[in-house]
């Protein structure tokens, strides 16, 4: 293993050793070790389903390990159950939220750890350390009155963040914490997560986003197929050794370029106006054009998508195809799908898929149309179509009709590609394509962009991944407080542009 550091047992906060994991006839974990120092910041790295998430599912008690040992601040541990591993000192942010979205931030931040007296909650004992926390988090519209339901996926991500630095914690595990915040989120984060390890908290922290890792972390374990292979110091390892690790392979190219050739407007918004976001948005895609939309989260990108999708309300505007503006009966996703315009939420959890049906029901979801006769599919049909996508988009799974809660997030995020595939649309709104999906999957999604361009379709991306818009679109837009400035080529674009414009709604012009 490359880059082995040398660390004394008794400096070890949490050593977990030869933990096994099957569900039925499934390995999830092969006998993993993984060995975290007190006040350190471990990576936990791995493709999806090489078992990240199943491990810490067995740390924080939400699975009981099948044989293995645990130590926790040096002595066995066996957590009974989530809440048993909160009180140990073991704080969790799932990649899946679990928020109670009908409740205020104050109490779900409060939930499993009330106090009470003759019957009676005592907010006042944590009222404090709530405020301290949000405050800690820097976001002023996240306050303990307002409704987890009315936040943004992101200020959802942060108040999960929250929920783990109002109580006594040892390890800090944040599962994917990245996926749905800006950039100026993420440093906040990051300052966080510096402050807790210099108060003697370590942190184990999964993240797909390799550049991340190599900024905050100090030490790093490689799991692949539910095996440790390897482990070493962050800073006296490449990025592309690590690469390698996880895939087994080397990577040589991170944004395969597809050709692909760009011909006449083909999808056209004009002057949109939303409910709230966004204002007066206008833009025009091309067929074989590949848009990029970045900006901050809150700045009215999903909600552009949205309403163009009929998800959101539409206050006023149009969208047109070709030569054709669609009627306000079209403006519903039945009707956008029927036009050839398909979504891909950011929320793939409540709104791309359905979790508790079978991959093959997700993938031919919305294209049973197409795929019945007289008004009747055969479940054989449903079958054999879902093999060839799930093969075409190397997803990890044992029989298309196993449920799709039972897969990684990574790969439910491939199925609900799938099924955008599958409608065969002229017209792809991806909304964070790649949320939650390993380096290697990574790469076959950016490829199917680019088929996707190089067979005429038109490709909208909004992503708060910048090397990821830079590196796949033809052009680029920011938007800033739900404003859209102009398009520009990819070329005439860097981080630091796209940042400035995305903070202050400044254009740089060479």
């Amino acid at each position: 293993m490359p880059g082995v550091p040398v660390t004394e047992s008794s400096d070890m906060i949490l050593t977990m050793c030869a933990v096994k994991k099957s569900f039925g006839g499934v390995h999830a974990l092969r006998g993993v070790d993984l060995e975290v120092a007190k006040g350190e910041i471990h990576a936990l790295i791995g493709e999806n389903g090489a078992g990240k998430s199943t491990l810490m599912k067995v740390l924080s008690g939400a699975h009981k390990r099948d044989s293995g040992d645990m130590t926790l601040d040096g002595a066995a541990f066996e957590p009974l159950d989530p809440l048993h591993a909160r009180k140990s000192g073991i704080s969790m942010v799932y990649q899946e939220l679990t928020l109670a979205l009908h409740m205020t931030v104050e109490q779900n931040l409060m939930l499993g750890i009330e106090s009470s007296s003759f019957g009676f909650i005592r907010r006042g004992e944590f009222s404090g350390r709530i405020q301290k926390a949000l405050e800690t988090l820097e976001h002023p519209d996240i306050t303990p009155s307002t409704r987890v339901g009315d936040l943004s996926p992101g200020g959802r991500q942060l108040v999960e963040i929250a929920r783990g630095l109002i109580t006594d914690t040892k390890v800090f595990v944040l599962d994917e914490p990245t996926s749905s915040l800006s950039r100026v989120d993420v440093d906040h984060l990051f300052e966080v997560m510096k402050t807790l390890k210099g108060r003697g908290v370590s942190i184990i922290y999964i993240s797909h986003f390799l550049e991340e890792v190599k900024r905050i972390a100090d030490r790093f374990t490689v799991i692949r197929d539910g095996e440790t292979v390897g482990k070493g110091i962050v800073k006296d390892t490449t990025t592309e050794g690590i690469i390698e690790l996880m895939v087994g392979r080397s990577l040589n190219e991170m944004f395969p370029s597809i050709p692909h050739d760009i011909a006449d407007d083909f999808f056209t918004v004009k002057h949109l106006n939303g409910g709230k976001l966004p204002l007066d948005v206008s833009f025009s895609v091309r067929r074989g054009e590949i848009m990029g939309i970045a900006g901050l989260v809150g700045a009215g990108r999903t909600e552009t998508l949205r309403a163009v999708f009929g998800l959101a309300e539409m206050v006023s505007g149009s969208v047109s195809i070709e030569d054709f503006t669609l009627k306000p009966s079209d403006q519903s996703p039945y009707g956008m799908i029927s036009r050839g315009i398909a979504l891909l939420s950011e929320d793939r959890k409540n709104e791309g898929l359905s979790l508790p049906q079978s991959i093959a029901t997700n993938i031919t979801l919305s294209s049973l149309g197409r795929l019945s006769k007289w008004g009747l599919v055969s479940e054989k049909t449903i079958n054999d179509v879902s093999k060839k996508s799930a093969s075409k988009l190397a997803i990890k799974h044992d029989k298309v009709t196993d449920r799709v809660d039972s897969l990684s997030g990574g790969n439910q995020q491939k199925v609900a590609l799938a099924r955008l595939l599958e409608e065969d649309a002229e017209v792809f709104l991806l909304d964070e394509p790649t949320r939650g999906v390993d380096v290697g999957s990574k790469v076959e999604i950016f490829k199917l962009i680019g088929e996707l361009a190089s067979r005429g379709k038109a490709v909208i991306i909004v992503s708060s991944y910048l090397p990821e818009l830079l590196g796949v679109c033809d052009t680029l837009a920011v938007m800033h407080r739900g404003v859209l400035g102009p398009k520009r080529t990819i070329g005439d674009w860097d981080e630091y542009t796209v940042m400035n414009e995305a903070t202050s709604g400044v254009e740089i012009t060479a």
